[in-house]
């Protein structure tokens, strides 16, 4: 059960609203939702930290709309990936507080927008075409709480732009890569800096690029180490990779309060030890939800 189900549910029991039979009946309810076409998990954000996000290709516009209606029936957050403006259409009647984002194909709704986690998610590109992958990486981190960046159109056909922009670079906590044709671009990036590097293959290019198995292959074989590749054209999953990055790196997360330092042996390595990421180290300068107010993702 969401937490906040729960907190509603214990405080009604306390106040004689609902019988304690019934509240224990509805703790012990097995979590999701049954609409008959799909089993909608309401105890994701729970698990995961973030709703069940809906995939819409496949899909009727009817469920998509019901199981949205599901979802924010019990929470705030809403996710909907590969989106077709009839399906925007749709879910804006419905629901009049989703946004669409045509260059992601995301629809999205946050009743509550949460402040930033310290720490910022860049996104690259290799060029424009490459676009759609990579909005859907960075509103996929926007919404998932995340600061995020652009650096679009700085592939290695003119690397001297990339290289005009290394303060963004190396201040980055996690950088996304998004690139076709030859793939390089990942490598180059991975090659810089000592950040999170998630390479995202598109499928950009011409005959022998196999629409995006080319870059595919070439990002599993790149030779900077450490380099991680999602699927082809999936920007929605190295976004949300690179949030749950950004997350393990605060320690408000992490299950404790204390600011610049872990209190216990973790992942970072003794007792004391800052974290090596860049950018996601807790202060009170720059606290795990940042100071900074306004929507998801601004500065």
């Amino acid at each position: 059960m969401e937490e906040k189900l729960l907190e509603k549910l214990l405080k009604e029991i306390r106040e004689g609203k609902v019988s304690v039979e019934e509240g224990v009946r509805l703790i012990r309810s097995s979590g999701y939702e049954d609409l008959g076409f799909a089993r909608v998990d309401h105890l994701r954000p729970l698990r995961r930290g973030f709703p069940e996000v809906i995939y819409c290709p496949g899909k009727t516009i009817p469920q998509i709309v019901h199981i949205a209606k599901s979802l924010l029936g019990r929470g705030d957050t809403l996710l909907a990936t590969r989106a077709e403006e009839e399906v925007f259409q749709a879910l804006s009647k419905a629901i009049p507080e989703a946004r669409y984002n045509s260059q992601a194909r995301i629809v999205y709704v946050q009743k509550t927008v949460p402040q930033p986690w310290g720490g910022t998610v860049l996104v690259v590109t290799a060029g424009t075409s490459d676009l759609p992958a990579a909005e859907e990486a960075a509103v996929t981190a926007e919404v998932m709480g995340c600061r995020v960046e652009r650096l679009y159109d700085v592939g290695v056909a003119g690397i001297h732009r990339l290289l005009d922009s290394q303060d963004k670079l190396y201040e980055a906590s996690v950088l996304i890569v998004a690139a076709g044709m030859e793939g390089a671009l990942a490598s180059v990036v991975g090659g810089l800096v000592s950040s999170p590097v998630i390479a995202v293959p598109t499928s950009v290019g011409y005959g022998a690029s196999f629409e995006g198995l080319a870059a595919l292959l070439a990002m599993l074989n790149s030779c900077a180490s450490g380099v991680t590749v999602v699927n082809i054209d999936n920007g929605f999953g190295a976004g949300y990779a690179a949030a749950l990055i950004v997350r393990l790196g605060c320690p408000e997360q992490n299950g404790h309060k204390e600011t610049g330092t872990q209190n216990k042996k973790n992942s970072y390595g003794k007792k004391g030890n800052k974290p090596n990421t860049p950018g996601i180290e807790c202060s009170q300068k720059n606290p795990c939800r940042g100071n900074k107010g306004g929507k998801t993702g601004e500065e």
